[in-house]
């Protein structure tokens, strides 16, 4: 009997399979119904504004120097900590927030505000988080908590995501926010706010040394958009929770950026498992991440068909090209 031999765009095809299969039910998760229960019905009461739209006492404005894809919106990040509380960061690559914290995200598609996005540290457990986003009304003024999510707002081909849907992305790590953390705050670009500025402010409780992300520029820019984007879902060290997942890939990927790796780009979690796993060194086209970043399809039988898989109907090309060179590279 002759022998068979599989063809490479069907082993390619294998490994996608193998790669999303264990993602099938990165939807079906929800949050603890008191928590959401415990966020108010208006925007304009979350303590984020004062009257007259300036910032209300104790929010402070930052950007993450790695931004998490968003179909192009334009993003605007704030925090609050309780009065007299510090974050503590004593575990350097997972901050816990004390009680009280709050994060807000607004949302500008096409020019319109369409949504701001909250998290409300609710208690001591690591899991104790509120969360959920607030839908412009029809004048741009004020926001109203939409639990179930909002398609098309405000007419734009923005849709806002259902607080079910949170836990997916945010679920991924212990500290539960991802976008304001010493890797985040430490390749902040200049006039940023930085870790210094996070410790002048009296934020942390533990001095941060310095995390810069290593390698080239494209090196730096492909490790970062995969922290980003990635690492909160692929990470070797993702919590235990109780119940669904939400998003919980049965792989070896380690997309996330630790503070004791950052010596030499090849110890970093994306070099160590991605170019065994689901990236062909020189070869782009047929590297499993590649074919998923490069493209937006709808769920299929194994589970998303693109990365990432929330929150996304529209293709970062400026990623594609980053994450072109970079495996490209010899």
């Amino acid at each position: 009997m002759k022998a068979y031999h599989p063809s490479p765009a069907f082993l390619m095809s294998v490994l996608l399979a193998a790669f999303t299969a264990a993602c099938a039910e990165f939807d079906v998760c929800a949050p603890p119904a008191a928590n959401v229960a415990s966020l108010p019905a208006r925007l304009s009461e979350t303590g984020l504004r004062q009257a007259d739209g300036g910032l209300a006492p104790g929010v402070v404005a930052f950007t993450p120097a790695f931004a998490l894809w968003s179909d192009g919106a334009e993003k605007h990040r704030y925090l609050r900590l309780p009065d007299g509380q510090q974050i503590d960061t004593s575990a350097v690559d997972d901050w816990r927030f004390p009680v009280g914290t709050r994060f807000w995200k607004e949302f500008i598609r096409d020019g319109v505000p369409v949504e701001t996005r909250l998290l409300v540290k609710t208690g001591p457990a690591d899991h104790e988080w509120a969360a959920g986003a607030y839908v412009f009304d029809d004048g741009g003024v004020d926001a109203t908590f939409a639990e179930a999510g909002a398609v098309d707002v405000r007419g734009t081909a923005h849709d806002a995501p259902a607080a079910s849907l949170c836990l997916g992305c945010h679920g991924g790590r212990s500290s539960f926010v991802l976008g304001f953390s010493a890797l985040q705050l430490g390749n902040v670009a200049p006039g940023g706010f930085d870790l210094a500025a996070a410790a002048d402010a009296g934020m942390l409780s533990t001095a941060i040394g310095p995390m810069r992300v290593p390698g080239t520029d494209d090196q730096r820019a492909a490790l970062g958009y995969l922290h980003a984007n990635c690492s909160h879902c692929h990470n070797t060290q993702r919590p235990m929770t109780m119940g669904p997942r939400c998003f919980d890939p049965q792989n070896e990927l380690d997309m996330f950026l630790r503070a004791d790796e950052l010596g030499d780009v090849a110890a970093t979690g994306p070099y160590r498992t991605l170019f065994t796993n689901a990236v062909r060194k020189g070869d782009p086209a047929n590297s499993t991440l590649f074919q998923l970043v490069s493209r937006r399809q709808p769920k299929g039988a194994f589970g998303p068909q693109q990365m990432p898989p929330l929150a996304t109907d529209v293709v970062d090309e400026a990623a594609v090209e980053t994450l072109r060179r970079w495996i490209q590279a010899p």
